[in-house]
């Protein structure tokens, strides 16, 4: 901690924690290491220190609904204080993962482009308007992607967000 206080007097330093959901259940099938109460201690103590923090959410995890996604976002939005900034995305599967391995044995349902946009701008409209997005989507590598395949578009993806997003200031 005594590094990053000094950086940080040099210049502004954002630390980035992964929540990727705000459901436990979801965060033992994906192997999260830690409960959802060590997140929260270790968010607070970091915004008592007075650092900049980033939170990761990750949508579209197995068994997860629209709603259970909006609860990570309105769990985020409801911190004291609420976060410096968020990264958003997709979740991708991969070959040679576990998650990729359960994939190919039974494919399960991914959100597609729309569904995910629809989140996206819901996220946009959830959050306090000075929480920064940092990432709203992200790229699996090409040769290991197994789904959603139109992740692969990246322009597309970003066009689409774009355009959703195009009344707010993120």
């Amino acid at each position: 901690m005594a590094m990053l206080r000094q950086l940080q007097a040099i210049k502004p330093v954002w630390l980035e924690l992964g929540l990727q959901t705000a459901h436990e259940d979801t965060a033992r099938r994906i192997h999260r290491a830690y409960p959802l109460e060590v997140f929260r201690e270790s968010y607070a103590r970091l915004k008592r220190e007075g650092f900049l923090v980033v939170v990761h959410l990750i949508f579209g995890l197995p068994g997860e609904t629209r709603e259970d996604m909006l609860q990570s976002v309105r769990y985020l939005a409801a911190l004291d204080p609420p976060p410096d900034g968020v990264k958003l995305q997709m979740l991708h599967i991969l070959e040679g993962t576990e998650l990729g391995e359960a994939y190919k044995r039974q494919p399960f349902s991914l959100l597609s482009l729309e569904e995910y946009a629809d989140l996206i701008e819901e996220s946009a409209a959830i959050l306090p308007p000075e929480t920064v997005f940092h990432r709203i989507t992200g790229d699996g590598p090409g040769k290991l992607l197994l789904a959603p395949d139109w992740t692969r578009n990246k322009k597309r993806v970003l066009n689409t967000l774009n355009a959703r997003l195009a009344a707010y200031e993120i």
